[in-house]
């Protein structure tokens, strides 16, 4: 079906394709670095990866160095419509010296500004609290010896620098993501002393005010080796930053499979100006699938939309599969987050709402199945071409053959 039969389509419904189309083009989704390495970085000193963190699978083509994780991400952003930007792990330095975590500066940081600026995107960053030998214990800011304790928040202070600095040269605010992988294994004896100590942490990492970036705080319900308490619960930050005011990062696979994302948002936006979100797919536990087009991520997109939140949600990915090409991988599950954006854009949400206000559930649930057949795809289509980007067949051309030419790494 053509975009303009499409259009007619929708305009019958009262909804109108190019304003959909426009709205979709201004959403900046910041795509994860750590897919294209399975979270291994490029910091001198070894590690290993904790706290719930795991990329399963050894396909072929894993970024070596920053230059070929930023060749791998400029294809992506290729097969990506719109701009977008680029969400940078701490543990991704790009420098021949070896600073330790609490020891990074933003001059390790540069090449990453640089090419920002040539791609014309903006950067995000986050502390690595994880694949660290102060991290073995699966307790970093909550740890009950202030030596580490101290260690950590160094290095949260000078991650939050730098973000501030990019922020600064790239004439866009970066998010600073606050995670941490504390908790225990076994049941725990005292959680009311391990979370004050992480309090007390965050309180002095957040001490200072910075200009040009934003603190956000991320939950999660378990992860490996702390499958009986994790100190950082939802509970925990959500508290914490209606009380101090930072974002509220709500990583999709960080709760039980059980649980809406899209019920949350509504909830916490009463309370929060500011959400981060973190779109993933979890399976069993915390695995961080690559991102479908399912039920889950239509719900979340119509949440965004029809609560009007787009304004006052930050949309970052955050997914690690090395079981698949991992430049695929970025661009189906961006395209995804994108496709049920557009998907909730175009829906009457006046005439809708109007049925949900009168009670009239039976014409509520009867729009809501009839919309389903609409022609969305059409109008995906054509988003793509104006963007001068592939889609359909040629699209798995296009990723068939970028892997081929990254196979042999």
């Amino acid at each position: 079906m053509g975009y303009e039969t499409a259009k007619a389509q929708f305009a019958e419904w009262g909804v109108d394709t190019e304003a959909a189309i426009a709205r979709l083009k201004g959403i900046p989704i910041s795509v994860h670095c750590w897919q294209g390495d399975d979270v291994v970085g490029f910091e001198s000193r070894t590690g290993s990866s904790g706290g719930g963190i795991q990329a399963t699978g050894n396909h072929p083509g894993r970024a070596r160095n920053p230059d070929e994780l930023r060749a791998d991400l400029e294809f992506a952003y290729s097969q990506i419509p719109g701009k977008h930007r680029l969400n940078l792990h701490a543990m991704y330095l790009d420098t021949d010296e070896a600073p330790d975590r609490d020891e990074i500066e933003y001059r390790h940081f540069v090449p990453w500004v640089d090419w920002a600026k040539d791609q014309g995107i903006g950067l995000d960053f986050n502390p690595t609290f994880f694949a660290h030998v102060k991290a073995d214990d699966n307790l970093t800011l909550s740890h009950p010896d202030a030596g580490i304790r101290a260690f950590w928040i160094e290095h949260g202070k000078r991650t939050r620098d730098i973000a501030a600095q990019m922020g600064r040269d790239l004439g866009s605010p970066a998010i600073n993501n606050i995670w941490v992988p504390d908790g225990y294994k076994d049941l725990p004896i005292d959680r009311m002393a391990a979370r004050g100590r992480l309090e007390e942490s965050l309180d002095t990492m957040l001490s200072e005010t910075k200009p040009n970036m934003r603190d956000a705080v991320e939950s999660k319900l378990f992860g490996i080796g702390v499958e009986a308490c994790t100190v950082g619960s939802h509970e925990f930050y959500l508290g914490y930053a209606i009380r101090k005011g930072t974002l509220l990062c709500l990583d999709m696979g960080h709760f039980h499979p059980t649980e809406s994302i899209a019920d949350k948002l509504s909830a916490v936006a009463l309370s929060l100006p500011e959400i981060l979100l973190h779109v993933s797919r979890p399976m069993r536990w915390d695995s961080d699938h690559v991102i479908l087009l399912n039920d889950d991520i239509l719900a979340m997109a119509q949440e965004l939309v029809s609560a009007d939140l787009l304004g006052r949600t930050h949309i970052g990915l955050d997914f690690f599969d090395a079981t698949i090409s991992r430049t695929a991988a970025w661009v189906i599950g961006t395209r995804n987050m994108q496709k049920a954006l557009l998907n909730a854009l175009l829906k009457p949400w006046g005439r809708l709402r109007a049925a949900e206000d009168a009670l009239d559930f039976t014409t509520r649930l009867t729009l809501t199945e009839e919309l389903k057949d609409l022609p969305y795809g059409s109008v995906w289509a054509e988003f793509c071409a104006r963007s001068d980007v592939t889609s359909g067949q040629t699209l798995v051309r296009d990723l068939d053959a970028y892997q081929a030419s990254v196979a042999d790494r």
